[in-house]
């Protein structure tokens, strides 16, 4: 596909692809999962993805793609300038991840088509969004301990979730990304947060994009 240049041209991708979102689990075991993160340097990127055996946490592969992004940033299309990286980071993987974890958003999104989505419905692959701030929406009052939950609402939608993934620790924001659905993703990143408030694919990605610039 002819990649956008302009805010119009992206905004009316999003719109094309978003009726393509599936919410819904897909069917198999997830055994391999993959950790995506992008690190800049003005317009100069390092776009990272490391696999993790998801019951041992321990990596199995990765992959690191330096380049220069073509796409200015803005709030809403952020998916533009790093989704190119991405795709050929995921595309010189030795080992086909069986879900993708991404630093940043699912449907928790203005047109409820985050990075998540995007890279989800463009490569078939099971996918949800771990941000680190909420960038849509409201949620209630969030138990301290570790697994506690609360709904983020977005016109009276429910668009994710606030997760503390530990005791009394800021929360992280989960939201779908396509074919799984917003209990399993967080489930999903509770498992990979054993210890830290990240999860362990997003912290790995995040050092690698870093050590690749």
């Amino acid at each position: 596909m002819d990649w956008p240049t302009t805010e119009a041209e992206a905004i009316a991708v999003q719109e094309e692809l978003r009726p393509l979102v599936d919410p819904t689990d897909a069917p198999g075991a997830v055994r391999q999962v993959a950790g995506l993160d992008v690190a800049y340097d003005g317009d100069r990127f390092a776009a990272a993805v490391v696999v993790l055996d998801r019951e041992t946490l321990t990596e199995i592969d990765r992959a690191v793609v330096v380049g220069e992004t073509r796409f200015p940033y803005r709030p809403g299309l952020f998916a533009f300038r790093e989704v190119p990286g991405l795709l050929t980071a995921l595309g010189r993987l030795k080992t086909a991840p069986d879900l993708l974890v991404c630093d940043g958003q699912g449907l928790a999104h203005p047109r409820r088509f985050g990075l998540a989505c995007h890279l989800g419905v463009l490569t078939g692959i099971p996918a949800i969004g771990v941000a680190k701030n909420a960038f849509v929406g409201i949620h209630g009052e969030l138990g301290r301990d570790r697994g506690a939950t609360a709904a983020v609402v977005d016109d009276d939608e429910v668009v994710g979730a606030a997760l503390r993934t530990q005791d009394g620790v800021k929360p992280v924001y989960v939201s779908i990304g396509h074919r799984v659905s917003l209990a399993t993703a967080v489930a999903h990143v509770l498992h990979l947060a054993p210890r830290y408030r990240l999860p362990e694919t997003t912290r790995l990605a995040d050092r690698a994009c870093r050590d690749g610039l």
